[in-house]
């Protein structure tokens, strides 16, 4: 189009030359030509920002999206985080223990160091909105300590000790079962069994055991990939000639097995005495600062009472310094933070079918810094732990579409209304259906009193 106005423009122009009134003629269209190409800019300015504009909106849209999507896998990265750094955990105290330290001394350090770091960030954070510590929050945080803590690591430790990596780490996942039925028992989860839910929560956990003491009591060939000529247990092989990862007397097995289970089950009433605590005091940084305080009270206690030799107590290596500073701040600090944090959205189970995926780490990480073999018994548990943690995932993630809806009937002047409540778990939906019940009960008898 602004190349016929062009070619109109010529026209006009050569003929204004040859009429009485030329200079007016040429000024009045050149007036009109520019007055158009204002037109035709303007017009491709907004186009251009509506072309802008729709970018930008569309740029949002898919941030909001992917936001919405990193919300609800925020758990799940959570979790794999919990056990990367669990899996760090056991390579540093297995190196530990083939360096002589007493793990009693180890555990007592570690919670010390969780404590100073947990303190100030609940006193940071926590600082306007953190809720009033009743005794019962107290009672729960000391048993949180005890059974999360200070004698959970003292038993698991000791059986590493006794025993090996692979070993205890197979025992721990007796955890998800033995929570399964703690948190059925105390109503966290239901079973549910007649549903496709409930049959892949309980078909993928007995999978991931079942692949895990695969791992462990099943070697089949020796699988050889590549070797990474990194061997980290090499310096320290020849000056103690008790490794745990050689123990097989029967001394060891008798004394490891019993600590491999006793942890299990302290780790497992953990979650759910976890999951009460998020109830009576809900605030992850404040009660992670409680649970570490009280864990380092227990755990001193524990190594002065045991440990008579002073030397012990001397940081006085790489290794042993690493073994207490990175377990404190990590995992002893943030790693529980976000299992009570993944607890509270998620409930008890949520958390602890990620266990499996810590064996699988540290026989990865064992077989190319260590120097450890790699079985077709290894490969196949590792396969069959990740199908069972898939399942379980699955189920829950079923679980959490179909979140039971309540309507409860509301009288707003002289109408009856119906307000839909979504419960979150099923100790929630009976809470709420108890409560509506003594309401109604209330208000049943407030009304014949004032008749």
């Amino acid at each position: 189009m602004s190349g016929e106005v062009g070619r109109d423009y010529r026209e006009k122009r050569s003929q204004a030359r040859r009429s009485h009134f030329g200079t007016f003629e040429i000024k009045l269209v050149l007036i009109n030509y520019r007055y158009f190409c204002s037109l035709c800019t303007h017009h491709q300015l907004l186009n251009l920002k509506f072309k802008h504009q729709l970018y930008l909106y569309r740029t949002i849209v898919n941030m909001k999206e992917m936001l919405s999507v990193l919300e609800r896998v925020k758990p799940d990265m959570l979790m794999v985080f919990v056990q990367v750094s669990l899996a760090a955990v056991n390579v540093i105290y297995k190196i530990a223990i083939n360096d002589g330290m007493s793990m009693r001394v180890a555990t007592a350090y570690r919670l010390i160091f969780a404590s100073a770091f947990t303190v100030p960030l609940a006193l940071f954070f926590d600082r306007k909105k953190r809720p009033k510590l009743t005794w019962r929050a107290l009672f729960l945080g000391f048993l949180c300590g005890l059974f999360g803590q200070s004698l959970y690591l003292n038993l698991y430790l000791e059986g590493l000790a006794l025993t090996s990596a692979t070993f205890m780490l197979a025992m721990t996942n007796l955890i998800p079962a033995i929570t399964f039925i703690m948190a059925i028992s105390s109503r966290y989860e239901k079973l549910n069994f007649g549903t496709a839910e409930g049959k892949a929560k309980v078909v993928g956990t007995i999978i991931g055991i079942g692949g895990a003491m695969l791992m462990t009591f099943y070697k089949g060939v020796e699988i050889n990939i590549w070797s990474s000529k990194i061997n980290l247990m090499h310096p320290h092989q020849n000056q103690i000639g008790h490794v745990a990862s050689h123990h097989s007397d029967f001394r060891s097995k008798v004394l490891g097995v019993p600590c491999a289970i006793a942890s299990c089950c302290c780790f497992s009433l953990w979650f759910v005495i976890q999951a009460k605590l998020n109830e009576e005091y809900p605030s992850h940084h404040s009660s992670a600062a409680l649970i570490s305080t009280m864990g380092a009270i227990q755990g001193t206690i524990i190594a002065l009472c045991v440990e008579k030799d002073w030397s012990q107590w001397r940081l006085n290596s790489t290794i042993r310094l690493l073994t207490v500073i990175y377990p404190g701040i990590v995992v002893s600090g943030v790693v529980v933070v976000a299992i009570a944090w993944c607890i509270k959205m998620r409930g008890p189970l949520f958390a602890s079918v990620f266990n499996p995926l810590q064996l699988l780490l540290v026989a990865i990480a064992a077989y190319l810094m260590l120097d450890e073999k790699l079985y077709l018994g290894s490969v196949v548990g590792a396969a069959l732990i990740v199908c069972g943690l898939y399942a379980v995932l699955w189920g829950k993630g079923r679980e959490a579409k179909k979140k039971p809806k309540l309507l409860l009937p509301l009288e707003v002047t002289g109408e009856t209304q119906k307000v839909e409540v979504v419960m979150s778990t099923p100790m929630d939906y009976d809470k709420c259906c108890q409560s509506h019940q003594s309401d109604q009960t209330n208000t049943t008898k407030n009304v014949d009193g004032d008749q």
